[in-house]
């Protein structure tokens, strides 16, 4: 049944009583025009994906002719039908009439399958933006769209990011300002407006896992369960969509307390998990995007568990070489097997200079002069001069390291324990050794008694830093 037109009308087929309703199709336009200013599409350079079908020539006219975009297309062949090659050419000619730059591509090899056609068109559409410089990748789905997918990933068993759907900006460049309308209204307006387009036969297909749910099995659910079903998914996705904005910004607030970055390694506050048991998982998940895939929802459990409850010094291994080691308040999150760079220890010769340590693969920065001490902190320490033997040496830990404290000698290795230095860092900790080999300074740990200055009085200041 077709679409009628009179005065500025077009129709709507009503689904549920087989007969035509009236829709104003100005009245249409004015509230896509509405939706395209809130996305604030209006000052930008878009790159439309036209596929030649109703939805995206519909697309494409309202953003040319109705909102005055800045608009390029960009149409990909899969080659994956016998007339695919026609579907180019008609697009092409649909472009030169109106006036729209195009970008064309054909797969070398025919995708096998929606999802491998998926893929192919996705990376030619990001290409493309990059090429023409677009500001926004536009897609032409609509409400239905997002109801077959939220459906879908129901029957996935998706978790509650997943069922906020399809975002109308985002991820990246995407776009999708028709996402508010709904496929019989997008129908009717382009048969109002004496659209052309192509039609795809393979979209009737029931071999694909998509048409089966729009084609056979939301239509069954709505015959038989729920006459509003793809109102109701919609809403579901509206509803997840503000749930993710919720915990993303409660995620948000503590996330600066709970990760922060030593090199290549990520460090987690096992307090701030503690106390965030629901946002956990989610914390996890952020430290963790720079890893790889994250784990499952089985995996980030054991993860969080371990996070929380586990005795400093133990490991957990994640998929992908990702290693979570235990560390007294800590958790550090590194990449298992990364082999150190050999350590360059610095010799100071002299009663000044500057030079470059390598300890335990980190880049240190050495400063030393003479100077007035006026007290030690954890990158700096003030020595008797005239007592030391030169030279010094920056250095590693060293098996039998001692330090001479205020209560007597003490190994280094016991030391580590006492001042809660996790396992990670103490190979890659500065140890500053004289030239008979007796312990000065373990930077940001401890000081030998010994050698100490007077407060104001001169004394060798060295100072070490991360390059």
């Amino acid at each position: 049944m077709g679409c009628g037109w009179g005065a500025g009308r077009s129709f709507r087929a009503d689904a549920a009583k087989g007969r035509i309703t009236q829709v104003d199709a100005t009245a249409f336009e004015h509230r896509f025009h509405q939706h395209f200013a809130a996305l604030e599409l209006a000052d930008k350079q878009l790159l439309v994906a036209l596929s030649g079908g109703r939805d995206s020539v519909a697309l494409l006219f309202l953003l040319r002719f109705v909102c005055g975009a800045r608009v390029l297309a960009a149409h990909l062949d899969h080659g994956m039908r016998a007339n695919s090659g026609a579907d180019a050419q008609w697009v092409a000619g649909l472009c030169r009439a109106w006036a729209i730059p195009l970008v064309t591509a054909r797969c070398r090899e025919a995708p096998h399958g929606e999802d491998a056609a998926r893929r192919e068109r996705y990376a030619f559409l990001q290409s493309a933006a990059r090429v023409v410089q677009a500001d926004r990748l536009v897609l032409g789905h609509h409400a239905d769209d997002q109801a077959e997918t939220v459906l879908f990933r129901v029957l996935r068993g998706t978790g509650v990011p997943g069922l906020a759907g399809m975002a109308p900006l985002g991820p990246g460049l995407l776009a999708r300002p028709l996402l508010p309308f709904w496929r019989r209204d997008v129908a009717c307006y382009a048969r109002a407006r004496q659209l052309r387009w192509r039609n795809d036969a393979s979209n009737r297909e029931l071999g694909y896992a998509r048409n089966r749910i729009r084609l056979d099995l939301i239509p069954r659910i709505e015959r038989t369960i729920a006459p509003a079903a793809r109102a109701g998914l919609v809403r579901l996705a509206e509803l997840a969509r503000e749930n993710e904005i919720l915990v993303k910004q409660a995620v948000g607030g503590v996330t600066s307390e709970a990760i922060r970055t030593d090199g290549e390694a990520v460090i987690l506050s096992r307090a701030v998990f503690r106390q965030n048991p629901v946002l956990a998982p989610l914390l996890l998940r952020h430290a963790l995007r720079n890893f790889g895939p994250a784990p499952g929802r089985v995996g980030t459990r054991m993860a969080v568990s371990f996070i929380t409850d586990s005795p400093s010094g133990r490991e957990f291994l994640l998929p992908g070489g990702v290693s979570l080691l235990a560390e007294f308040d800590e958790v550090r999150i590194r990449r298992s097997g990364m082999a150190a760079a050999p350590d360059r220890p610095l010799c100071l010769d002299g009663t000044a200079g500057t030079g470059m340590a390598r300890i335990g693969g980190r880049e240190y920065r050495v400063a030393w002069e003479i100077g007035t001490w006026l007290g030690d902190a954890p990158d700096r320490v003030g020595l008797h001069p005239k007592q030391l033997c030169m030279p010094l040496l920056v250095r590693g830990p060293a098996p039998g390291d001692r330090v001479r404290l205020s209560g007597g000698s003490r190994l280094l290795k016991k030391l580590w324990g006492d001042r809660r230095v996790p396992r990670s860092r103490r190979a890659a900790t500065p140890v500053l050794a004289d030239a008979v080999g007796r312990t000065l300074w373990v930077a940001g740990v401890a000081r030998t008694v010994e050698f100490q200055p007077q407060h104001g009085e001169d004394a060798l200041l060295i100072h070490i830093s991360d390059a």
